[in-house]
């Protein structure tokens, strides 16, 4: 092409790059919004909070670019909100996943100590244990009983955080009660045995003593 036609076409170009940036970027703005409530109702906000809180502060950088006329960096921002969105997006629904799967592992552990704890508690109640053992283990596992059940609520509306630290409570505090009550079954028994021994030992001595005359 000559120089004398190239120049009409490097002019024309440059009307429109000058025309592209002389508008704000107004449909790649809603784009980011658009991309930014995905990524919240995904549950980004918790679960990919440090790219979500990124896509959201590039978001106002690029209409502050627009107020200060600045257009081609309003461009670059809209577009990389809408980028750490997207990306917030895809991290919180693995990570929600995982969180979901974490929280169902710790309630069905919950569960398991529960039942445990219940056998532990009829075991304790067959051998005597004291009354105030018993006492105390009843009304925990109640609590334990109560505390599972608004676990699951939590699980079910999907505050899976909230399930798993409630189920790990639970089950601490459940270990803690099995113990007490193993401890208190054994402790009768244990008690008989050593009666029994010296009762034993208190025969003998009468029957060698009874020997001896």
């Amino acid at each position: 092409m000559s120089p004398r036609r190239l120049l009409p076409a490097l002019a024309v170009l440059a009307a429109l790059i000058a025309a592209a940036c002389g508008t704000p970027p107004d449909k790649e703005i809603q784009q980011a919004q658009t991309a930014i409530d995905a990524a919240r109702a995904a549950g980004a906000d918790r679960f990919a909070t440090e790219e979500f809180t990124a896509a959201q502060d590039l978001l106002a950088r690029a209409k502050e670019a627009v107020a200060q006329r600045d257009y081609r960096l309003a461009l670059n921002h809209a577009l990389d909100a809408r980028e750490r969105a997207q990306n917030a997006t895809r991290a919180a629904t693995e990570r929600r996943g995982g969180a979901k799967r974490d929280a169902e592992r710790v309630l069905a552990d919950a569960g398991t100590a529960l039942a445990e704890t219940k056998t532990a508690l009829k075991a304790a109640e067959t051998a005597h244990a004291p009354r105030p053992t018993l006492t105390r283990a009843r009304a925990a596992i109640r609590d334990a009983e109560t505390a599972v059940q608004e676990a699951r609520t939590a699980l079910g509306r999907g505050d899976y955080r909230g399930a798993s630290d409630v189920g790990t409570k639970v089950i601490a505090t459940l270990r803690q009660i099995s113990h007490d009550l193993r401890s208190a079954a054994a402790a009768p028994a244990q008690r008989r045995r050593v009666g029994s021994r010296r009762n034993s030992r208190v025969r003998e001595g009468q029957y060698e003593v009874s020997a001896t005359h």
